[in-house]
């Protein structure tokens, strides 16, 4: 079965006192955890729920990346942002970066290859346990994830993406000495033209692959998303059939997938000059731009600049239906979800003496925000 994950956790020794909690905080509907530190230098993060329930769950990896002694050690991150539910969201949490180490142990290092077979053999697995449920539980095939990861290893910095959360790199300008926000991931959401055209010369037989429904594009009439883990409705024929909702079915029978789950993938050589990574949900993307978010970043302290962004956001989400973010504050989970989607950050911050260091003085830490028990290490 899948359960609703429940409680957000740390294990490692990594980050202990910094900011005052090993286990992170909780207040109100936000969870956060202000200060931490991982093998490439710092990090922090927070999460605040709107939807009734936390469809929103990341994770932040330190130490070996397998099961290897001789490495490869580096920090892991992951954005998952649900849709339809929380299960989809909660399962890569607990699968993605197991499945990436026991492939890095295969292939004896982390490299491109390997972080897509993670991705693809993560989706192959919920759709197994969709299978599975398919009479009890059937809905599970109309719920799905986006998933933003970064690795960093061996100066290395890795974006994997399938759907459409976003990672931004502050980088430093001599020139105007400030810092510049450069997205790095590719969004894969059919308001995107070039998202629409893919899909229109994959489909060239379907007319309606792509719809503009109340004045955004779905996938279908559907979905706005064109990559995701789960959604097995629109991948596989046998989930698309009753016992599955009508609103969820399509006239015709499906003769390919639809969505896919392998993600773009982006590989950056880190310099001196790359500063910070913001990881986050749309949520904050739609309140924040990528400017707005490596502004604030590079103008305030590190302790609790996770938890400052999605408070930026929620002012701007406030401002835009004319209310006070203190009203807005007091608004439950479920109905906020009319001002604001879950929101999700991760900000990590780069430090090349960190990542030059050997292997022995590494922190191993594992933190999974949004609800997710920590998971056996294995």
């Amino acid at each position: 079965m899948v359960k609703p994950c429940w409680k957000p956790s740390v294990e490692g020794d990594g980050g202990a006192g910094r900011g005052g909690d090993t286990r992170g905080r909780v207040d109100g509907l936000m969870w956060y955890k202000d200060l931490g530190v991982h093998v490439n230098g710092e990090f922090s993060m927070a999460i605040i729920q709107a939807n009734n329930l936390m469809e929103d769950q990341s994770q932040l990896e330190s130490g070996p990346l397998s099961s290897l002694e001789s490495g490869p050690y580096g920090t892991f991150v992951g954005v998952y942002d649900g849709h339809g539910g929380p299960e989809t969201s909660c399962f890569v949490n607990k699968t993605l970066f197991s499945n990436l180490k026991k492939f890095a142990t295969e292939h004896q290092e982390i490299s491109a290859d390997v972080i897509k077979k993670a991705f693809l053999k993560t989706d192959e697995e919920f759709l197994s346990l969709v299978k599975q449920q398919w009479f009890e539980k059937p809905q599970l095939a109309s719920v799905g994830s986006c998933c933003l990861v970064g690795v960093i290893c061996n100066g290395l910095l890795y974006i994997a993406n399938a759907g459409d959360s976003r990672v931004v790199l502050g980088r430093a300008e001599k020139a105007s000495r400030g810092v510049t926000a450069i997205q790095l991931s590719v969004e894969h959401n059919a308001n995107n033209e070039s998202v629409r055209d893919e899909l229109r010369s994959l489909h060239p037989q379907d007319s309606q692959i792509v719809l503009l429904k109340h004045k955004v594009w779905r996938v279908k009439g559907i979905i706005q998303v064109s990559k995701s883990i789960g959604d097995a409705y629109l991948k596989r024929a046998e989930f698309n059939q009753a016992p599955l909702l009508a609103k969820f079915r399509l006239p015709e029978s499906i003769s390919k997938p639809i969505l896919s789950a392998e993600p773009s993938i982006f590989i950056h050589r880190l310099t001196s000059k790359d500063q910070f990574l913001i990881f986050g949900s749309d949520g904050l993307w739609e309140h924040l731009s990528n400017q707005e978010a490596v502004d604030i970043v590079n103008s305030q302290p590190r302790n609790g600049i996770a938890r400052r962004l999605i408070k930026a956001a929620l002012r701007v989400a406030a401002k835009k239906r004319e209310m006070r973010y203190s009203d807005l504050k007091k608004i439950d989970r479920g109905v906020r979800r009319h001002f604001h989607d879950d929101i999700s950050v991760v900000v990590v911050f780069l430090d090349l003496y960190s990542m030059n260091r050997s292997s022995s003085h590494i922190p191993t830490l594992s933190i999974r925000g949004g609800g997710m028990p920590a998971s056996p290490k294995r």
